[in-house]
């Protein structure tokens, strides 16, 4: 009987298997032999070949790091780049920018100068009733808290976290007050890099919010530690600018630290537009950094000669315009606005047992400010890293208790994140008559409750 496959006899398909084993054996025979004869060509043609021809391969430089892999053709002529400065900044937030302004270059200007600009607000606000430059029902002045990081990742581990934790802080002390809050993590000018990127954005927010009257400038390190702090507003209707400090150090001893920027009020007025403009030319990236570094560690006292910072260039204007800013600029110090991190972390259980008090020993520091110490790690810490970050930890569980004793919980310690139940719920919360923690609420559902 004849066994059938498609039409073909056995006999025929053995055939054709034997055929087939018997090219394939030869195909593969040649492949090896027609693989070493290109390889032999190419050797060759890079050996002999002309150095100058176009046909040269292109040269390729592959450099290893922890970001991807960059591979790039060679200019034939390019000289090597130069060598980077100890300590600089290498990340992505130096990357791209335009060559830095030269001292015979124009000055540094942060866009068109802006006149009239208080009559022209005014009349804004007449014709839009619907956004008061004072807040109801307290009467307040309307205040928008700004606060901002670097555009790109941490490359410390923690760095991220702790940025949120600090972001996590200001947004309860907002939704606490009533404050709206401004998070920024872009650089708006590339010649306004570091801790000068906030003049940018300020003058930005003035003239895109006219319905703000003050604007809170609050460090990325800086945490709210008083919770239910109210600031003095009827304080300041008289002046433009708000800062920590103290007048003697500043007119008197011309002290580099004599005021502090990492938390500041600044009014949404032609006077600190004009302000602006003046301070932001100190500020720009590069030589005139440098330059203006080194005249104000002559002009001020205590002051190391690095690059110029905006604090500085502050203080240096108040000192020699003393008569054109100084009757608008409030020094604060009977609270702290800027409270410096080192002698107060270690002392907040002290501070909880004796209660919020009014007097220099006994009020709690408002705000806590961690001066010298980089939650991302992009720059070298004043203070070792461990330090920073512990105290950091505290500082975040000592107000995150005061928020989360509204839903009955409080951390196991100041040292920990892990919390624990401290109220029964059973019966009736609300009912509670708990002033200080109704105090607690957010403003609307306060207003809400029955009398």
């Amino acid at each position: 009987m004849m066994d059938k496959h498609g039409g073909k006899p056995a006999s025929d398909r053995r055939a054709g298997r034997r055929l087939y084993g018997t090219q394939k054996y030869s195909a593969s025979a040649t492949v090896p032999l027609v693989v070493v004869v290109i390889l032999v060509l190419g050797v060759l043609f890079l050996i002999l070949g002309p150095t100058g021809s176009s046909l040269a391969l292109p040269r390729i430089r592959i450099v290893f790091n922890n970001e991807p892999v960059q591979i790039a053709e060679a200019a034939a002529n390019s000289p090597p780049p130069p060598p980077a400065q100890a300590g600089a900044n290498t990340s992505d937030e130096d990357s791209g920018l335009p060559p830095p302004r030269q001292l015979t270059d124009p000055p540094y200007s942060l866009g068109r100068t802006i006149l009239g600009y208080d009559a022209r607000r005014a009349a804004w606000l007449a014709a839009h009733p619907e956004f008061p430059a004072m807040a109801a029902p307290s009467g307040r002045p309307r205040v928008l808290v700004v606060t901002g990081s670097a555009p790109s990742r941490c490359p410390d581990p923690d760095g991220d976290h702790l940025l949120l934790r600090a972001f996590k802080n200001k947004v309860d002390y907002c939704r606490v007050h009533g404050l709206d809050v401004f998070y920024n993590t872009a650089f708006l000018d590339a010649e306004m890099s570091g801790f000068w990127a906030k003049l940018p954005l300020l003058r930005s927010l003035m003239v895109a919010h006219p319905e703000v009257e003050l604007i809170w400038w609050v460090d990325s390190d800086a945490v709210f530690t008083d919770m239910l702090f109210e600031l003095p507003w009827e304080r300041y209707a008289g002046h433009n600018l708000v800062l920590h400090g103290w007048a003697a150090k500043v007119f008197d001893e011309k002290s580099w630290i004599g005021v502090n920027t990492g938390s500041f009020l600044i009014r949404n007025c032609q006077w600190s537009l004009d302000l602006l403009d003046l301070w932001a030319p100190m500020g720009s990236r590069g030589p005139v950094r440098d330059r203006y570094g080194e005249i104000f560690a002559e002009e001020l006292s205590g002051r190391p000669p690095f690059e110029a910072d905006d604090q500085s260039a502050l203080i240096y204007l108040l000192v020699t315009q003393r008569e054109r800013w100084g009757d608008k600029v409030f020094l604060e110090s009977s609270y702290d606005l800027n409270g410096f991190w080192e002698g107060i972390v270690d002392r907040y259980e002290e501070l909880r047992r004796a209660g919020r008090g009014d007097g220099d020993g006994g009020r709690w520091p408002f705000v806590t400010h961690f001066v010298g110490c980089k939650p991302c790690r992009r720059y070298a810490d004043s203070y070792p890293a461990e330090r920073c970050r512990h105290g950091m930890e505290r500082a975040f569980n000592f107000a995150d208790d005061q928020i989360l004793k509204l839903y009955g919980f409080a951390h196991e310690s100041l040292n920990t994140t892990a919390v624990r139940r401290v109220r029964n719920e059973t019966g009736e919360p609300l009912d509670a008559g708990d002033e200080e923690l109704g105090r607690l609420l957010h403003p609307t559902f306060r207003a809400a409750r029955p009398a």
